[in-house]
């Protein structure tokens, strides 16, 4: 099987897990207890690694042709086949709670995939083929026919009950197939139901019911959220895509659906990236201050907060489970063949157990930004918390990490994370009034002062021209655009803007991306975004606007933006879709709405 475009697949989301369907209306990824839990579909990592493929016989012949798009401010997909003998819509949702509306989309989620068939023009033949591999493809499932015309597939920890209100369905010994036309004016369901062996069993819900009612859940969902901004069309729906990314019953938003899809075809950079990172939290809240509101950014602090628990002297870890789970730990599929060859597949992300400077920085200054905009009294949880990784920046500022990028080689004096710890000092001395007896905002001052003239001679490299990535080094790093950006220098500084001009050129591509460094084979769009947030912040909004509206013309046909692009073939590489590239997009849009924003 020639393996789909990363760029090819549509996202759906029930705010507890998330699918992803294909142009060719396959269903090549579903972990549908959780974001981060065993898939029942997974052909996106191997072709026999699970599907649920619902398209018209001989799709993809000549004559075949293929338009989609979400139903606004909504996760509910329809795609339109039209072929030589007719035109079909086939919509696909995760179904949302009866009933739920406004933040109680995702809270009790009933983990059933929605698929509906509607006749638009002649006659078409259709074809299913269900076939569910649990835990990732390990498991190849018994099936069972029900005496009301379901089939159920059970293997280890998960049964899955499917129906059809259309085409009767028979088990056969590893899937189920089944054809059937569709005419103009029919209308055929399917439902695809999770449950656990020894726990809840599936749903029974109405396709076409549920469908309308979860694009009614989504619907009044957007109608409580407000931008007023530049691009409002592609910041609402990148908005839409976080809240799709975002686990409701806890607040967190995972950084993308998938593991493993690769950063280079064939490469070995391929992580799980289904899990919540403190460090992309200042920008995701600012990203859900801006796009969503209050609430969401509150629910996520929240998470957060409990997350960490109380700090002590080892480092906080960079990311956590959905639920606050701190042991993530790494395993290589050994089954697994990966997308395209690419391998090994992970599950698990180890960097949990690297030293991140960065991480006290992001979450002290989340806690500023949510009590200096709100003017809320800080709890006591909230001061012990920001009292503890104060203390732990103070102690540890001068150590070294492993940086913004996660590197798996050696601890560096890193760019990112002595700015990063520049600001978690600069914000507590400012929340210093509302900690009590314990701040002590001078000696955090002159600590503060002591980051600053650190990074500034010794992240400074005359030879190169710019900040480079570390301290004494000579190669380029994209996060040096994030100086500005936090707040560290002005975008004017002579040193800064020379920073800019040399990442641009040096790490620049023809298409408007910016690669990370100078060895990295694809375009980093959130690197991107951040230059178009620096050219603002210089005076160059005409430049600006142009490099955004190129580096959003990177999104794939329903607006859905990867990790990466590769400069050559404009393909999407990296996970999908990408929390910090839709992250990215709401910061850049406002930040041409509003330069002088913090």
């Amino acid at each position: 099987m020639d393996q789909p475009a990363i760029s090819d697949y549509g996202f759906l989301s029930d705010c507890r897990s998330g699918a992803l369907v294909g142009r060719d209306g396959s269903v090549d990824w579903w972990c549908p207890d959780r974001f981060d839990a065993p898939a029942v579909f997974a052909r996106v990592l191997d072709p026999e690694a699970g599907h649920w493929r619902l398209a018209p016989v001989g799709a993809g012949h000549p004559g075949h042709r293929v338009e989609r798009a979400y139903r606004p401010d909504t996760l509910v997909l329809r795609t339109v086949h039209h072929t030589p003998e007719g035109s079909v819509a086939v919509t696909d949702a995760l179904a949302a709670e009866l009933g739920a509306r406004g933040h109680q989309l995702g809270m009790n989620s009933p983990a059933v995939l929605l698929r509906t068939v509607e006749g638009l023009a002649g006659r078409v033949r259709m074809a299913s083929d269900f076939a569910p591999r649990p835990d990732h493809g390990l498991l190849t499932p018994y099936l069972h026919d029900q005496p009301d015309g379901a089939v159920l597939a059970v293997a280890g920890a998960t049964v899955l009950e499917l129906r059809s209100d259309g085409p009767p369905l028979r088990a056969g010994v590893d899937r189920v197939r089944t054809e059937f036309e569709v005419a103009a004016g029919d209308t055929v369901g399917f439902t695809a139901a999770y449950g656990r062996t020894y726990g809840e069993r599936p749903a029974r819900l109405d396709p076409a019911t549920m469908i309308a009612e979860t694009a009614v859940a989504w619907e009044a969902y957007r109608e409580t959220h407000q931008y007023d901004g530049r691009y409002a069309d592609l910041v609402r729906h990148s908005a839409v895509v976080l809240t799709g990314l975002t686990y409701t019953r806890s607040g967190a938003v995972a950084a993308a659906l998938t593991t493993s899809l690769p950063e280079r075809i064939g490469g070995d950079c391929n992580y799980d990236y289904r899990y919540a990172w403190l460090r992309d939290f200042a920008m995701t809240l600012r990203a859900l201050w801006v796009a969503a509101c209050p609430t969401e950014a509150s629910r996520l602090f929240a998470w957060a907060s409990r997350s960490i628990g109380r700090v002590g002297p080892e480092p906080v870890p960079v990311l956590f489970g959905l639920e606050g789970e701190r042991d993530i730990s790494e395993h290589a599929s050994t089954h697994l063949r990966g997308y395209a060859g690419s391998r090994p597949v992970r599950f698990g992300n180890d960097a949990w157990r690297q030293r991140q400077l960065d991480v006290p920085g992001e979450m002290i200054s989340s806690v500023w930004r949510l009590h200096h905009l709100l003017g809320d009294p800080l709890d006591e949880d909230l001061r012990e918390m920001v009292l503890g990784l104060t203390e732990q920046v103070a102690d540890t500022w001068h150590l070294p990490d492993r940086g913004m990028w996660e590197t798996r080689d050696t601890d560096r004096h890193y760019l990112s994370s002595k700015v990063l710890c520049w600001v978690a000092m600069d914000k507590a001395v400012a929340l210093a009034p509302r900690l009590g007896e314990r701040a002590d905002p001078h000696r955090w001052a002159a600590i503060r002062d002591e980051i600053r003239t650190s990074v500034l001679r010794a992240g400074w490299n005359e030879r190169v021209g710019a900040y480079t990535s570390a301290f004494g080094s000579s190669e380029l790093d994209a996060s040096a655009l994030f100086l500005p950006v936090a707040g560290f220098l002005p975008a004017t500084d002579p040193r800064m803007r020379a920073t800019i001009e040399v990442i641009e050129r040096e790490l620049g591509t023809d298409g408007g991306l910016v690669r990370r460094w100078n060895t990295d084979p694809a375009g980093f769009l959130l690197c991107s975004f951040w230059l178009v947030e620096c050219l603002v912040m210089a005076g160059e909004r005409e430049r600006a606007e142009e490099l955004f509206e190129r580096v959003v013309g990177h999104a794939n046909d329903v607006g859905l933006l990867s990790e990466q692009i590769d400069p050559h073939t404009g393909a999407q590489l990296g996970n999908t879709p990408q929390a910090l590239s839709h992250i990215g997009l709401i910061n850049a849009a406002w930040r041409l709405t509003d330069p002088t924003t913090d």
